[in-house]
């Protein structure tokens, strides 16, 4: 088949449109050191490490910012076309979203309020304990603490962002909070706060994407490697932790 100048210029133009896609990505930005909003800004681990796929990946990005619990519920919906958002791959999200490869490994964390003199034995002690809604620390205390009888219903405490769990943990409305690990470290480098334990989980991140979206995945999958095996991934974790 002959080329003509024409067609060789629909081409480019159409290979030009795939480059320039845009991808909105949604996350949940109150989980610092991954996803936080500083002067305005994106910024966080998962915000770089998206920035550094859509470079391999070839293409452009939008933030989008919502609540934890509603960021699958966006994504089915379209509303966003991926999530970014330290979110933990487990088999009841796998039956409504795809992951991509895990990129991080995390266990939760118990803190306290730096002055308090309780230790992990709160979470056992019919204390007030303070979770994001929708995450593994929430999914974590409902199966092992509200619905074994040992913590009341009414004494899990969820809340749309940890800002607002730690607001509450600071004022003494709660006596603990449920969290991922690297976020706990963060708070309490940050705030008058002190991990008291540790809960293993041994729970790895994924970036979601869409059930059936194998084209996106695959960018994504491969952009993840690329940035393994560079050392790229090296400099986002010591840029951040």
């Amino acid at each position: 088949m002959k080329f003509t100048r024409a067609m060789f210029l629909i081409l480019i133009l159409l290979s030009a449109m795939t480059f320039s896609r845009t991808i909105t990505v949604g996350t949940s930005a109150d989980f610092p050191p991954f996803e936080y909003i500083e002067n305005g800004q994106f910024v966080g681990f998962d915000m770089d490490l998206m920035r550094e796929i859509a470079k391999i990946a070839g293409f452009d990005l939008k933030f989008v910012d919502m609540s934890f619990d509603s960021l699958i519920p966006a994504l089915r919906a379209g509303q966003v076309d991926v999530v970014a958002a330290a979110m933990t791959i487990t088999d009841e999200r796998k039956q409504v979203v795809d992951f991509s490869i895990p990129y991080w490994t995390a266990d939760q964390s118990v803190i306290v309020k730096s002055e308090s003199p309780l230790t992990i034995t709160v979470l056992f002690s019919k204390g007030k304990i303070g979770v994001q809604t929708g995450t593994t620390g929430d999914l974590w205390c409902t199966d092992n603490l509200v619905s074994t009888g040992m913590l009341p219903e009414k004494n899990l405490k969820r809340y749309d962002t940890f800002v607002l769990a730690l607001s509450d943990l600071l004022n003494g409305n709660i006596d603990a909070i449920v969290l991922d690990s690297p976020v706990a470290n963060r708070f309490a480098a940050t705030k008058p706060v002190r991990v008291v334990g540790i809960i293993t989980t041994g729970e790895q991140y994924g970036v979601a994407v869409r059930k059936g979206e194998k084209e996106l995945l695959e960018k994504i999958n491969n952009a993840i490697k690329v940035l393994n095996e560079s050392g790229k991934m090296s400099e986002l974790i010591d840029k951040y932790f």
